[in-house]
Parts: structure tokens; C-alpha cells; sequence
């Protein structure tokens, strides 16, 4: 493995857009058209339900722009830079291969079975196509992964913001910017890039003239919050951006940051091609079979639930049965937004794990490494002490020693690059900064529509006890069920961590991503679609039996021997909740395939001879 290592950045960057370009023109093209036969006469549920409020016809770019924001939050960020530990090869492999085959797959066919469920949940979904109690039973573990996983999510936004005054003026403005360019796209006809540029100006003034704002003693204070009171921000900020109507902050706001958030990663590429960064973390390290002090676990199987988003994710099945099927105009467009919105996130992943590979492992494992146990990892890594950190502590002026959950080393490791541009070298601490709010405005846009959607889900549970709930306009129903979510994930936020809760939301996320698969597989089989139901249905197979061995791993050898019963707990009941849906619906494929066959074995043909016939 040896000529593997000091590998240049840009050889990963080009191998990235010739794979990611041929896989959509072939692979997309090729799901589109004979896996899921998508038609462009089919009417969707934004035309046929739109009320203004959730259910909006929205231009197929805006769209984009929202669907990619809301599914595009930590995770391609945090979990490859995680993943860092076990050396850059294995993250690269899990995202190039996951990305394509998997994760693409998996949002371009829940999205199609939500559009043709007229936009309803997965929940719901499972229900009709398998059975009421395993949609129940869906509907439930849908409900409890949501939290945990807006938890997760929410935790890495904490360590990155806390008493960091710049920094959270930086992502606060983004709010105020996102409802003046709403308010322009809602009432002045075609302003869209009226309001795409003025968004775009005040952001790049936000952050230039934070700094300066910031040296004033009494605004320096008022922006230094400490972790308790980001994290109540937090789920105060989730619970009124899941109540506002849709067009007013969401879609905005997320539109907004993804010109952000794309322009960023293309600055970070066009970077990469003017400095030639070598990969300063070796092909694989010592912690490949565990012990590591980011994530306990060997690299198989915990890659797969390190590194989520950026390869395949079960939070996007909660957008893509959410907000984006009331959204989708066109049938034809799930190709764009799905698979689309799926490469770039894998593109985006993969800039994370470089710009943290970038950076010297002793430094990397500096920042990553909790404050209280850096003295004993660095007694057993001797060789493993820092080099440039010191500097850029200087630099930035802010003191990055135990700063986990991979959001500052990201940051960190990309105003590294962005430094080493010609006359780019004097201004660290701006782009540190920039990528902090970079990496925020990911995680607030997977906060409020993951905070809507699970609005969605409480309010169809509990319609089902109290039908009042059902109303959709009934204004104590929804205020109800988005108090009642978001205290729920922000109570974990608020008493957890990023080291116990991200493995925990990884094995939970997997498992969510495995049930999109096989739940929508089962419509696939239905639909007489054949063996092209095989495309959804082995990467859902492969990603559940992956997920069980990490999850049981992950209880055996780390939640129980640091007596973390909570967490065991919580992993356990997913686990349970996931394994009941997958028996459901391995049973219902088999009634389904036996119809089949006995139609077969009775006209002496297949349905598709009959249809030619």
C-alpha cells in the first residue's frame, strides 16, 4: 500500500467528475427510462394538490437547489472527514461505488414511489403496498431514526459554533437574507435571479463585515453563546422554520445555500487544481481494525456508517417523501433532482475527505480527538504530535485542540488549501470562517426540513388516533407535533455528543436508506417491473446486513463496556423496528413473485407476452 500514499488531490477530483458524469448519462438514464418509466403526462401531486402552503409547483432548478440543500446537510461534510481515521482510501472507494450504485439509486425510486403515492410518506407507502401493521411499524421506526438522526446532525452544527462570535454572526444572517429573498420570489414575478444575487451580495457582506463587527466588545459577547445555549437555539430555530409556510424560509433559504454551498465546493476544486495538495494522510492507518479515538470500530463495517450522506443516506428517503415530491412538477425531473442532487452530494463528500487528508495526521487527530484524552492517545502515538496547528491557531485566533465531530477540521483543512492560493495567503481566518457557515447553513437546511417532515409523520400518527390531526390546516395540530418533535431530537442535542450519538445516528440512517430500498422495491415488483426491481433491491439487501453487523458491533464493544445503556437501547429498537419491516416485506415480495408465477403457469405466458400479445 505504500505507493498509494502522497497521492495528489487532483488525480481523486478527475477521477470523481469522469465517473459521477458517465453514471448519469448511463446509469441515470438508464433508471429512468426502463427501471422506473418515468412519464411525463402523469400529473403530479404539486399540480393536483396545490394549496400554496406545502404542496407548491416549483421551477425544476429551485427545486434542485432545495432538494440538494435539505439532503446535503453534515453528513457528506462530517462523516468523510471521520472517516479521515482509517486513511483516505477507504472513504474514496465507499463514496465513488455507494454514490452510484447506491445512494443515487435509492433517491431517484422513493422519490418516484412518493410522486406516485401522491406525494405521501414512506410510512404510508409501506402501508398500502405491504400491510397496515408494517407500515405502522415503518411509520414508528421512520418517526424515532428522524430524531435521532436531526440529532446527529445538529450535534457537529454545536461544535463547530460554540463560543465563536464570527462565526455564528456568519450563520445567523443567512436567516434574515433567506426571508427578503423569499418575500422578493413570493411577490415580484420572475425575480429569481434578482433575488439570487442579492442574496448572494449580502452573504459575501455578512462575512466581511462580521469580522469587523465582531472586534466591537459588547456584539462579540452577545454572539459568544456556549454549547447549552446553541443547542436550545437550535431546536427553537427547528421548531419555527417547520411551522412558517414553505415558500417564506425553506425553499429560500435553501436555494440560497446552494449556490453557496456548490459554489464553495467548485472554489474548493478550482483550489485543489492550483496548489496540488498531496494527501498528507496515508491510504490506510493503523486504526483499520480499530481503537481509533474518532470512531471505536474497525473499518469494516463502520465505514459504511461513518461516511452516510455522500454515498447513500436514509434521511434523503425522509426529503424525497417530504417536501420534494409536493414540490416536483414534472415526472420526468425525478432524474434531475434525484440522481442529480445524489451525485453532487457524493462530489461534495468527497472534497470533505480530501480537504481533511490534506492536513498533517497529527494535527488532524488534534482537533479530532476529545481534550481530556489527547495526553493518553498521544503517549500510546507518540509520532502522532502536531505541526501546523500551533500556526494555525495563530492564524484564525480561535484555539481548535478538541474540537470534534469533523466540522472544524473540515473547515480548518479547506482554509488550509484556500491559504495556499497565490494572493489568497493573508486571509485564513475569513476562510475559516466562511467554511464554518459553509458547513452550518448544510445542517440548519437538513434541520428545518427534516423538523417539517417530521411534523409530517407525527401528525399522520397521531391523525390516526385523533382524525382532528389529519386537518392539515388546523393550526394547533401542526403547532402540536413540531413542538413535540423537536423537543424530542433537541433533548438529545442537548445532553449528548458527537462521539456517542454519530455512530448511533450512522447505524440508524443505514437502516433507514436499507427500508427506502426494499419498501420501494416491493412497488417495483408489484409494477411487473421484473428483474429491473433487482436494481433497488440489492443495494436495500446489502445495506441492511452491513448496517446489522456495525449496529451489533457497535453495542457489543462500545455502548455496553462504557455503560452507555441509553444508547445500546436506542440502537437495539431501531435495529428490532427495522428487522419487522424487512421480514414484511421479504414475505410480501414472495406472495407477489408466487402471483406471478401462477399467472404464468396458467395463461402459459408472462404479463409482459400478454401486454405484446
Amino acid at each position: 500500500m505504500e505507493y498509494l500514499n502522497g497521492v495528489n488531490a487532483l488525480t481523486l477530483v478527475f477521477i470523481a467528475v469522469l465517473l459521477f458524469a458517465i453514471a448519469y448519462r448511463v446509469y441515470g438514464i438508464y433508471l429512468a427510462n426502463r427501471v422506473l418509466r418515468l412519464n411525463a403526462l402523469n400529473v403530479t401531486p404539486a399540480v393536483e394538490f396545490a394549496d400554496g402552503h406545502d404542496y407548491v409547483k416549483t421551477n425544476k432548478n429551485v427545486l434542485f437547489g432545495h432538494h440538494f440543500a435539505a439532503i446535503a446537510a453534515a453528513g457528506p461534510l462530517v462523516g468523510p472527514v471521520l472517516a479521515a481515521q482509517f486513511g483516505y482510501l477507504p472513504g474514496t472507494l465507499w463514496i465513488l461505488i455507494g454514490c452510484v450504485l447506491g445512494g443515487g439509486v435509492h433517491d431517484m425510486v422513493v422519490l418516484f414511489a412518493s410522486v406516485r403515492h401522491r406525494g405521501e410518506s414512506l410510512a404510508s407507502i409501506a402501508r398500502k403496498e405491504i400491510g397496515k401493521t408494517i407500515g405502522m411499524i415503518t411509520g414508528i421506526a421512520v418517526l424515532f431514526i428522524l430524531i435521532l438522526t436531526l440529532a446527529g446532525l445538529s450535534l457537529a452544527c454545536v461544535s463547530a459554533m460554540h463560543e465563536a462570535s464570527w462565526s455564528l454572526f456568519t450563520v445567523i444572517i443567512t436567516m434574515p437574507i433567506a426571508i427578503v429573498m423569499g418575500l422578493i420570489m413570493r411577490y415580484r414575478k420572475g425575480s429569481v435571479m434578482f433575488a439570487s444575487v442579492l442574496g448572494g451580495l449580502l452573504l459575501v457582506a455578512g462575512i466581511i463585515g462580521g469580522h469587523n463587527l465582531m472586534r466591537n466588545e459588547w456584539l462579540n459577547q452577545a454572539f459568544h453563546w456556549d454549547v447549552n445555549t446553541i443547542s436550545v437555539a437550535l431546536a427553537l430555530y427547528g421548531f419555527v422554520a417547520s411551522v412558517l409556510p414553505i415558500w417564506f424560509l425553506l425553499v429560500p433559504r435553501d436555494y440560497l445555500s446552494t449556490y453557496l454551498k456548490i459554489g464553495t465546493i467548485l472554489m474548493l476544486a478550482v483550489g485543489i487544481f492550483f496548489v496540488h495538495p498531496t494527501l498528507e494522510m496515508p491510504a490506510l492507518t493503523n486504526f483499520i481494525h480499530g481503537g481509533g479515538p474518532v470512531i471505536g470500530g474497525p473499518v469494516l463495517p463502520f465505514i459504511f456508517i461513518v461516511i452516510a450522506c455522500g454515498a447513500i443516506s436514509g434521511f434523503h428517503a425522509v426529503i424525497a417523501t417530504g417536501t420534494t415530491p409536493k414540490m416536483l412538477a414534472n415526472e420526468k425531473e425525478i432524474l434531475f433532482v434525484g440522481y442529480g442532487a445524489m451525485l453532487v452530494e457524493g462530489f461534495v463528500a468527497l472534497m470533505a475527505l480530501i480537504a481533511a487528508c490534506t492536513l498533517v495526521p497529527g494535527d488532524y487527530f488534534a482537533i479530532n480527538t476529545p481534550v481530556a484524552s489527547y495526553p493518553s492517545f498521544l503517549a500510546a502515538n507518540p509520532h502522532l504530535g502536531t505541526v501546523d496547528l500551533p500556526h494555525f491557531i495563530d492564524r484564525i485566533g480561535i484555539d481548535l485542540h478538541g474540537r470534534t465531530g469533523g466540522a472544524v477540521s473540515l473547515a480548518v483543512g479547506m482554509a488550509h488549501i484556500f491559504d495556499r492560493i497565490p494572493f489568497m495567503d493573508d486571509v485564513m481566518a475569513y476562510w475559516y470562517n466562511f467554511a464554518i457557515m459553509f458547513e452550518a447553513v448544510f445542517i440548519l437546511t437538513a434541520i428545518d426540513a427534516g423538523t417539517r417532515v417530521g411534523r409530517f409523520f407525527l401528525q399522520e400518527m397521531l391523525g390516526s388516533v385523533l382524525p382532528r390531526f389529519n386537518d392539515k390546516n388546523w393550526l394547533p395540530g401542526f403547532l402540536i407535533s413540531s413542538f413535540l418533535f423537536t423537543f424530542s431530537w433537541g433533548y438529545l442535542v442537548y445532553t449528548g455528543n458527537v462521539s456517542s450519538i454519530w455512530p448511533l445516528f450512522g447505524i440508524s440512517n443505514q437502516l433507514l436508506a436499507a427500508c427506502g430500498l426494499i419498501v420501494c422495491t416491493t412497488m417495483l415488483i408489484r409494477m411487473n417491473r421484473g428483474k429491473y426491481a433487482l436494481c433497488a433491491a440489492i443495494p436495500g439487501i446489502f445495506m441492511a446486513l452491513i448496517t446489522f453487523w456495525a449496529g451489533y458491533l457497535q453495542v457489543r464493544d462500545i455502548y455496553l463496556p462504557q455503560e452507555q445503556y441509553l444508547l445500546a437501547c436506542l440502537a437495539v429498537v431501531a435495529m428490532l423496528l427495522m428487522l419487522l419491516v424487512f421480514i414484511g416485506a421479504f414475505r410480501k415480495w414472495y406472495q407477489l413473485l408466487q402471483i406471478k408465477k401462477l399467472s404464468i403457469d396458467y395463461y402459459g405466458e408472462s404479463v409482459k407476452e400478454q401486454v405484446e400479445r
